[in-house]
């Protein structure tokens, strides 16, 4: 028998030039020549590499960066990848998901971290990725793909399976996992994980489980493999008889409403918003990733919705005959768990590039780019506008909840500040290209519903997924993606006790962020949330135990003002708004982070929406506060809607 099988590899090395690398090196060296092009503007897809070296990236990530560094320099150019290095793994893919989504998608980071916890750690970040359709590449390390040391420190060794690693958490989490266990598996992985980073309707977070021996493995890869590779950034277009049966019902709507989401910010559709919302003169409200698409002085602008949304898109919302979704994926603070929309006769067109959420809540479903379905909205739906009386109706409504705003805002010569007042602070001394950051504790809602919205992206809450500790980091990546923007983060002190120690990476990259620091002795969301449930605020105070052995002594006397100077930002400590408009001053002119630490009263709220959150309630109690919220509750859940209406 002959064998039909090559005697060597020289003649298929002369074919196909190779180059000796690790595979880390080969990870390094590929991601650094990844393009993306959208709208015929292109540019490199990952900004850096954050990480945390140890055992199981040291010498394989860890190694591949510094030669990387090393040789960049020595030929007067910039790193391929350039690194970061972080203080929490957890963090770190915060930093990396704010600056992907200050860059729209269009750009992102990797992250790396050490064997064991420290790759675990990251996990909570990845479900925030995916949760808010955000691009993040994660390259935990791995056990031995040889197995020859094993147990090895920190792997987990399960009695059914030999193959199962702790990095097999990030399959649910993640929008793509693979692992390499042999170098030649690298390419495909690679590929893999840049088409679902670079997918509009996929992208989220992006796993790659690197061995740690395979890391340090030698192979002789093809050169192509290390070629500069563009990635189109696709715009899906809509289907004409689809877009035509979704401007019927738009013409033939009395009482329309926009909901605008993250997917029109995302697509740069905000200008084609702004033109389609004056020509049908259609108000529109905004989900927390949609705040920013149309401006606040833009007449048809109605502000938040639903859960924390203003009380004229609720109002609206409440009575609306006709629902166009954009961008959106209907959380049920943007539906107020399903009780906002609730005309009986109301019908829904829902626009988005995930077919996922282009179905919720029934209706005609638009699978398609945000700005190339509404310019084609445009055109299908012709001379149609809203009544006269509708529009008188929704500038009266939104002029009621202006001046309700204003109202919040005003501050008192010498008086102590509250929450509300904080907030119209930074608001109107901001720039109106500054960005300001959230994401957990009372102060999204706040913000959601209170901030006047200048620039399409001065504002970056996240709340897909409420991350206690994201602000930070966030603001790290917000800024690094953004450096000519300003960045005020707005943080509470339970969140803010999360994760300081990101302030020294600002510290050590020169990154300068404003931290706003709100110190009221413990969870002021959650308080004011156990409070409306029955529960009496238990647990949510910062306090010493009094005699009884309950927690609701004296406050602790945590000073958060002296910690963050102890990790290096600069500190100022206001009492009054004629301080704050000081220290904002000072912090804008200054280079480096700079502190504003102010103590807030947690019993002074926001507005109220006129709206609800569905948080089940005790149905039995002895407690009578539980009772009463048991009852309110149960009224509530009458309201509720079902989540899919008659179809079109």
């Amino acid at each position: 028998m002959v064998s039909t099988a090559p005697k060597s590899t020289e003649k298929l090395a002369d074919t196909e030039p190779t180059v000796r690398l690790t595979v880390a090196q080969a990870t390094v060296r590929f991601l650094a020549n990844q393009y993306v092009e959208r709208d015929g503007q292109r540019h490199k897809f990952f900004a850096g590499c954050l990480g945390i070296f140890g055992h199981g990236n040291v010498a394989g990530i860890g190694q591949a960066l510094l030669q990387d560094e090393v040789e960049a320099h020595e030929a007067g150019v910039e790193p391929g990848l350039k690194y970061v290095l972080g203080r929490n793994e957890q963090a770190m893919v915060h930093t990396a998901v704010a600056y992907a989504r200050q860059q729209d998608r269009l750009q992102a980071w990797a992250v790396t971290a050490s064997i064991g916890p420290g790759s675990s750690n990251m996990l909570t970040g990845a479900a925030l990725a995916t949760i808010n359709r955000l691009p993040v590449l994660l390259l935990p390390s791995d056990t031995f793909a040889t197995r020859v040391s094993s147990p090895v420190l920190q792997e987990l060794e399960l009695p059914s399976s030999g193959d199962v690693t702790v990095n097999d958490a990030f399959k649910p989490l993640s929008r793509y996992f693979d692992r390499v266990w042999r170098p030649e598996q690298l390419p495909a992985a690679l590929l893999g994980a840049m088409r679902v980073l670079t997918d509009p309707a996929e992208t989220g977070a992006a796993t790659v489980s690197l061995p740690q021996d395979v890391q340090a493995q030698a192979h002789d890869w093809p050169e192509s493999l290390f070629a500069e590779r563009t990635w189109h950034i696709a715009r899906p277009p809509v289907e004409r008889s689809v877009i035509a049966r979704a401007a019927e019902v738009v013409r033939s709507a009395r009482k329309p409403l926009i909901v605008a989401g993250g997917g029109v910010i995302y697509s740069g559709a905000d200008d084609a918003l702004a033109q389609f919302a004056a020509q049908t003169g259609i108000p529109v409200c905004e989900s927390q990733a949609g705040k920013g698409s149309l401006l606040h002085e833009h007449p048809q602008s109605v502000g938040a919705v639903g859960s924390t949304g203003t009380t004229a898109a609720n109002a609206l919302a409440g009575e609306a005959d006709v629902i166009i979704g954009i961008g959106t994926r209907y959380s049920d603070f943007t539906s107020a768990s399903r009780t906002a929309f609730n005309n009986p006769d109301v019908r829904f067109v829902n626009v988005n590039v995930t077919s996922l959420d282009a179905v919720k809540q029934g209706g005609i479903s638009v699978v398609a780019d945000a700005r190339e379905a509404l310019e084609a909205l445009a055109a299908a739906v012709g001379d149609y506008t809203v009544g006269d009386e509708y529009r008188s109706r929704t500038a009266e409504l939104m002029a009621e909840w202006n001046d309700t705003v204003s109202g919040v805002y005003r501050t008192d010569d010498g008086a102590a500040l509250n929450q509300n007042q904080v907030i119209g602070l930074v608001n109107t001394l901001s720039d109106p290209r500054d960005v300001v950051v959230c994401a957990a504790g009372s102060m999204p809602g706040d913000l959601h519903k209170l901030w006047r919205m200048r620039d399409r992206k001065g504002y970056h809450v996240e709340y897909g997924y409420s991350c206690m500790g994201y602000e930070i980091a966030g603001g790290i990546g917000v800024r690094m993606a953004a450096p000519d923007r300003d960045v005020f983060v707005m943080v509470g002190d339970g969140s803010y006790l999360m994760m300081a120690t990101e302030i020294v990476t600002a510290v050590q990259e020169g990154v300068k962020i404003i931290p706003v620091l709100v110190q009221n002795h413990g969870f002021a969301s959650i308080g004011g949330l156990s409070e409306s449930l029955g529960s009496q605020r238990f647990g949510t105070a910062y306090r010493y135990r009094s005699e009884d052995g309950r927690l609701d002594g004296d406050t602790l006397p945590v000073d958060l003002a002296a910690n963050a100077a102890s990790l290096g930002a600069e500190v100022i400590k206001v009492t009054t708004a004629a301080e704050f408009a000081d220290a904002v001053k000072v912090a804008k002119a200054a280079d480096r982070i700079t502190v504003i630490y102010v103590e807030t009263d947690p019993l002074i709220y926001a507005p109220d929406s006129h709206s609800w959150w569905d948080v089940p309630v005790s149905e039995v109690s002895s407690l009578e506060s539980t009772q009463q919220a048991y009852q309110r509750y149960a009224d509530w859940k009458k309201v509720q809607r079902p989540l899919i209406r008659p179809s079109e």
